[in-house]
């Protein structure tokens, strides 16, 4: 009799244990839905509530420029969405992508915004599976930093010779990393990385680890989940593990009080490569550097872009 049994109760919880880690994927990965893709939809925590109609003005402010919608096409097979701001005639080109579950006009309302002002031309991708990009999974930067590699050639084809700068935040910062990694053409002449994490993994167990749930088993169901519902590895792609590779002039910025990605993060990667330059910013939040002293974040920026391409700004 407990032979009869064993069978059905083993295939229950296999199924138990299956369905549990695609719930679970699903929840972590999953496309943004409702107003996770609006623009205005600041995040709910103290740290962006002390500065959200102030985040939500500069929005308001970036939607009105006008823009070319552009798309390519990813290497399996994705519509790939972007917003291209054109520039100065010999301008450099910002390529900026955004972070988990962001959008680029939110997470950029200030970025972009000077890199308008000063005649530069700005191409913000939309990272796959998120706002009108198409896919179903949010992969951490694993499929991304190869999608980052296909909106580079985009902008080589159709601005031959321009210097090309990469610009992320959060996850989208993480991406550029892993990207250069890869390798990058010799257009591409630096990159900012605004708050970005180490690896998927080491993203994935700091937010658990955060949210007071114990790591075991939600690591591991999330870890099979993102195998077998959304063919991607959390260990496939390392942001730190990639710095070391880095030929090119690299510019991290991270708030001190970042909450959700821990400023350790970004000191761990520039540890990997003495040509690095870590700056942070005292009493800044998630991705809130720019809004803690925009005049400093602005003279990082513009001083590091002048270093790179040898242009005057402005």
């Amino acid at each position: 009799m407990k032979k009869t049994w064993m069978l059905p109760a083993a295939g229950a919880a296999a199924l138990g244990v299956l369905g549990s880690s695609y719930a679970l994927t699903r929840y972590a990965f999953g496309s943004p839905h409702g107003d996770q893709n609006d623009d205005l939809a600041v995040p709910r925590s103290p740290q962006f509530d002390a500065r959200r109609e102030e985040i939500q003005a500069m929005i308001r402010s970036l939607n009105r420029i006008p823009y070319e919608p552009v798309y390519i096409t990813s290497f399996d097979g994705l519509r790939l969405a972007g917003r291209f701001y054109p520039g100065q005639p010999g301008a450099p080109v910002m390529l900026c992508f955004h972070g988990y579950r962001g959008t680029p006009c939110r997470d950029f309302s200030g970025g972009a915004s000077l890199h308008l002002a000063a005649g530069r031309t700005v191409l913000m991708a939309e990272q796959r599976s998120q706002c009108g990009s198409e896919g179903r999974t949010i992969t951490m930067g694993v499929r991304e930093r190869r999608d980052c590699l296909d909106w580079i050639e985009y902008v080589r084809r159709r601005l031959p010779g321009a210097d090309i700068l990469l610009n992320g935040i959060s996850m989208g910062a993480a991406t550029v990393l892993m990207a250069a990694g890869m390798g990058l053409p010799a257009e591409v002449k630096g990159i900012i990385a605004d708050c970005p994490y180490t690896s998927p993994e080491e993203i994935v167990k700091s937010v658990i680890s955060g949210m007071k749930l114990p790591l075991f088993p939600a690591y591991p169901l999330l870890a099979m989940g993102t195998r077998l519902f959304g063919g991607f590895g959390m260990t496939e792609a390392d942001a730190a593990r990639a710095a070391r590779d880095i030929k090119i002039p690299v510019l991290l910025i991270h708030g001190e009080d970042d909450r959700f990605v821990p400023c350790a993060m970004s000191r761990a990667i520039a540890a990997a490569n003495p040509a690095i330059r870590l700056e942070t910013f005292p009493g800044a939040g998630h991705g809130l550097s720019f809004l803690a002293d925009r005049e400093r974040y602005a003279r990082l920026a513009e001083e590091f872009i002048h270093q790179t391409t040898g242009k005057d700004l402005g």
